[in-house]
């Protein structure tokens, strides 16, 4: 049995891998022998690197399906194939959806649904064509099943990408396995200045395993989900949130 997290010659693309947790992902693919390739609106002044190599940067819109395409073209020239995609990009600020306007709506809706199958689908294209096939993971949100205040576009989107990795699945296979992680409350620097000081360890005691999760949770379930460990997962939702939420109503009665 061949079974291995070794990824010496192989290529990984991670959109939005120039800071947060996409940074983290393309670090770990790079620990673990790969040729990263990440892409962003604008360069930043570090780019991921681990064991010696740095990740190459693409500069891309993947809003518009011609650069995604262009993105998933000039990753292949460069690194002679490729067997994994992260879709990471995504975000979004809070907004009323009372008053937040259309043109907000569709943005959020292009980077987190329309975007990561603007990139999948030419990547599928090349990943077809290989012996291997390849592996696409998009990375969701517990806000995709679990919406919370002012996120309504951003959930919905999420949402949709949820069922989008369960349809490419069903279409891509076997060649190409697709899969998501449903991510919880990560903690990174942007995230220290929305909650606060001191916030991680408040929502701390409202996540059953204690604590919020690090870029590195994340990343260590795409490098499992990318290796030969999960050949045979496809169309599957990962959660990596601790165990959820504990139910408010439990809170409430035991302070």
């Amino acid at each position: 049995m061949n079974v291995t997290v070794d990824f010496g010659g192989r290529a990984v693309l991670v959109t939005g891998g120039t800071k947060g947790i996409g940074f983290v992902i393309a670090e770990t693919f790079l620990a673990a022998g790969a040729d990263v390739v990440v892409c962003g609106r604008n360069e930043p002044e570090t780019l991921p690197a681990a064991g010696g190599r740095t990740a190459r940067f693409i500069a891309s819109d993947i809003r518009d399906a011609a650069a995604a395409a262009a993105l998933v073209e000039q990753t292949t020239d460069q690194l002679g194939r490729l067997d994994v995609l992260v879709n990471n990009a995504g975000g979004s600020p809070d907004a009323d959806a009372a008053t937040v306007s259309p043109r907000f709506f569709e943005k959020i809706v292009g980077l987190n649904l329309l975007a990561p199958f603007y990139v999948a689908q030419p990547a599928n294209t090349v990943m077809q064509t290989q012996e291997s096939g390849g592996s696409i993971i998009n990375i969701g949100s517990v806000s995709g099943v679990d919406p919370q205040p002012r996120t309504a576009a951003y959930s919905a989107a999420k949402a949709g990408l949820l069922m989008l990795t369960k349809a490419l699945a069903l279409e891509w296979s076997p060649k190409v396995r697709v899969n998501h992680i449903t991510t919880g409350l990560i903690y990174t620097e942007a995230a220290a200045g929305v909650y606060g000081e001191h916030g991680e360890a408040a929502l701390a005691e409202v996540i059953p395993m204690g604590r919020m999760a690090v870029p590195a949770d994340v990343a260590n379930t795409c490098l499992f989900l990318a290796s030969d460990l999960a050949s045979y997962v496809t169309g599957a939702d990962v959660p990596v949130h601790g165990g959820g939420e504990v139910p408010a109503r439990y809170v409430v009665t035991r302070k």
